[in-house]
Order: C-alpha cells, then sequence, then structure tokens
C-alpha cells in the first residue's frame, strides 16, 4: 500500500529531530509596558531553525495551540504561542495578556492587540529566530498579521492567515483596510478557513501581489481560524497537508546533524 500523499511530503522533507518541546511561559513588555504572556516551544537548539510565533482568535488566550504547537515542532519549527490583550479562555488556558490589560484599565479591542502582535515579533526576532520568523494568526489576529506583513515587512519573513477579514469596521476603519496592506504583501502568504468564510478573504488574497502566496478551502465545512488543525476535527488532516507544503516549500527545516 503506497503512502498518502502527506506521509510523502514528510518522508521527503529534511529531517529534523522528531520531538516536540514542553512550553515554557514567559512574558515580555509591549510598547506600553503591558506584560505579553507566552508559551515558547523550543525544540530545535539551532536558532537558525525557522521561528513562528502563533496569535489566537478572538475571547481565547495562547491555548488555540496547545495541539498545534508540538506537531509544528516535529515538523522542524520552534515556536511561540501568544496571549493578545484582546481575548480570553480556551483549553483551559486563561489570557494572562488580557488579564493583566483589564486589571490596568487598557482597551482590549482587535485594534489593541497590535501592539502586543508587533512587540512578539520583535522579541522573537532579538532572541530566538535567527532564521526565517513567520507571523501566523487566527481570525482577528489572522487580518492583522497580514496587515503588519504589507505595512512592517521587516518584522517578519512570511505569514500565515487563517480566517482573516475586514473586521475593524467597528472600530473606524475602511471596510478595505486589510486588503489595502495586502497589496504591499511581498514575502510568502497563506490564507484559508471554513469554506463558507471564502468571501470574507478572497479580495486580500487577490490584493496580494507576491506570487508565492497560496490558499488552502476544503471540500468539507471547514472551522474558523487555527482550531482547524486540531484533531477533533475529522477534515484536519487537509489544512495540516496545506500548512505543510506551504512551510517546507518556502520555509524548509535545516537539516539536523
Amino acid at each position: 500500500m503506497h503512502p498518502t500523499p502527506f506521509i510523502m511530503m514528510i518522508l521527503l522533507a529534511p529531517s529534523p529531530a522528531a520531538v516536540a518541546a514542553e512550553p515554557t511561559t514567559i512574558a515580555f513588555p509591549a510598547a506600553d509596558e503591558l506584560p505579553v504572556t507566552a508559551d515558547l516551544y523550543i525544540a530545535h537548539e539551532d536558532k537558525q531553525a525557522p521561528f513562528i510565533v502563533l496569535f489566537h482568535q478572538a475571547r481565547w488566550s495562547r491555548g488555540e495551540y496547545a495541539e498545534i504547537a508540538p506537531k509544528l515542532n516535529k515538523l522542524g519549527f520552534n515556536c511561540m504561542a501568544v496571549d493578545q490583550r484582546s481575548g480570553g479562555e480556551v483549553n483551559g488556558v486563561i489570557n494572562q495578556t488580557n488579564a493583566g490589560a483589564e486589571k490596568a484599565g487598557k482597551s482590549t479591542d482587535y485594534l489593541d492587540a497590535l501592539a502586543d502582535l508587533e512587540a512578539a515579533l520583535r522579541y522573537a526576532r532579538a532572541h530566538h529566530a535567527d532564521g526565517k520568523l513567520i507571523a501566523w494568526g487566527s481570525s482577528y489576529s489572522a487580518a492583522l498579521v497580514l496587515k503588519l506583513a504589507g505595512d512592517q515587512p521587516a518584522l517578519m519573513d512570511g505569514v500565515l492567515a487563517f480566517a482573516p477579514g475586514e473586521y475593524f469596521k467597528r472600530q473606524g476603519k475602511p471596510t478595505d483596510w486589510i486588503e489595502q496592506s495586502a497589496r504591499k504583501i511581498e514575502m510568502p502568504a497563506f490564507i484559508t478557513s471554513a469554506r463558507e468564510e471564502r468571501k470574507a478573504w478572497m479580495p486580500i488574497f487577490r490584493a496580494i501581489p507576491a506570487q508565492t502566496k497560496a490558499s488552502y478551502l476544503p471540500r468539507s465545512k471547514g472551522n474558523h481560524g487555527s482550531r482547524a488543525l486540531w484533531d477533533r476535527f475529522k477534515d484536519s488532516a487537509g489544512y495540516w497537508r496545506a500548512v505543510t507544503a506551504f512551510l517546507q516549500e518556502h520555509f524548509p527545516p535545516r537539516q539536523q546533524e
């Protein structure tokens, strides 16, 4: 019996050590001095290993990636899952950045989280990522990583967006605010979502001029945000195949000695 295309993809890829790291919880300051909490998943000691910074969806926390980050470790990537101030709790993990922001009387709208995304990417670049740095967002943070990829490309080398959209009209932004920034994205970019959400991001995807862009839609209903990769969903394997193909094409892990 021949291996599936997904298994073949892994076998033909570079051979990073098939290990996953236990998370280490850290904190670093945003520009306004608010402590930003994150979980580090460092499975590869070489700082040249590609590094992915993972941002969660609305009302959630870094717990969105408790299952996903170890799998990315096994593919050869170091990771950091971040609590943004706009969030809450998921998978039993309380969003500490959000709790700190509320205690300090700071606003916790979607746009306020931009400061946390920027701080996390700068922190990762300064301390853990001598190689390629990739931003990965879910729902509202998927839109924000695309915004940063267009407006501040020095922050990252690639971007993955799970269910992005123009989510910021209530906060006074134009209905094409993310699309405006997407027109400037020149780095590898990947977008996916639940099947019915395609219409929310297709104008953004079409606006991206990069030849290295890719997208994925499941044949099934699919799921919103990065949770589409959770094992509990029967169609998660299709998302994983698409994500793995994109990462291995543009950010192949270094061959381990």
